[in-house]
């Protein structure tokens, strides 16, 4: 990814991150840590990878917030709509609504989105269409058996057209995942174990985002896994890996200090 390119781009997840704040002022809790954790991967997989051979589902969908500014930055969502989230006056709830611009499948019951790529992956095939279709789960999703069943299913089918993202952000609202469920882990391991190609990179980094689309896309045979390690709530001081950020939104005065963690991050690092 070139300077320019990079530059853009970090710029545009700054930038998210600042709408969301403004939106977290009008509802009483919304998925913040989680989209904070999602926020490079999904602007990757908007501006890096999408056009008309890939189509994207978030499995994720309680990261729907995240999607919704992309999609609004992209002019696909309007800017009325994103100022009525959640209201009786607008479209756009918690979790995406197909139908709604730019969403193709309603989620957020976790473990049902990679089961749809999975379906399309394999249609895909039988139409003998090279297209692709790419998805976003979190850790959590790992913990429900049908995400499992449909990996197994991708191995088998061999859908070297199914890109699957992981956040894995560590964390949920219970807790710290690994001492909440320790028996969680190693999730790579596991992953591999069940015949997919995968790629471990930080999710924030788009440099290793786009090294690992590179790597990743050239090998056949097997469904293609993207492991992001990420940080919940990332940018901002007080909500960096800590669960309660799960779902609550940031009182006047705590978001105050996020904008400022916004306008004073350095983009340069890592």
């Amino acid at each position: 990814m070139n300077k320019k390119t990079l530059e853009d781009a970090r710029n545009r997840c700054r930038n998210y991150r600042k709408k969301i704040l403004e939106i977290s002022q009008n509802v009483s809790a919304l998925h913040i840590g989680g989209a904070f954790s999602s926020i490079e991967i999904l602007d990757f997989i908007y501006y890096q990878m999408l056009n008309k051979k890939y189509k994207f589902i978030l499995s994720k969908g309680h990261g729907a917030i995240a999607l919704y500014v992309i999609l609004n930055n992209l002019k696909i969502i309007t800017d009325e709509e994103i100022d009525n989230y959640c209201t009786a006056d607008g479209i756009l709830g918690c979790h995406p609504d197909r139908g709604n611009p730019g969403i193709n499948a309603s989620t957020g019951s976790l473990g049902h989105g990679l089961g749809m790529c999975v379906g399309i992956g394999q249609a895909y095939k039988i139409k003998k269409n090279k297209n692709n279709i790419i998805t976003l789960l979190s850790d959590g999703e790992l913990q429900e058996g049908s995400t499992w069943e449909y990996l197994m299913m991708a191995a088998n089918l061999k859908l070297d057209n199914l890109y699957i993202f992981i956040d894995h952000n560590g964390s949920q609202s219970y807790g710290i995942t690994k001492f909440s469920h320790p028996a969680f882990y190693p999730m790579i391991d596991k992953l591999k174990s069940f015949n997919c190609d995968l790629e471990l990179v930080n999710g924030h980094d788009f440099n290793q985002l786009s090294r690992a689309q590179s790597l990743i896309e050239k090998k056949k045979g097997k469904p293609k896994v993207i492991f992001c390690n990420t940080v919940k709530g990332k940018m901002i001081s007080f909500m960096e890996n800590k669960p309660i950020w799960h779902y609550k939104s940031p009182n006047k005065d705590e978001y105050k200090i996020a904008i400022s963690d916004l306008e004073n991050v350095n983009l340069n690092e890592k």
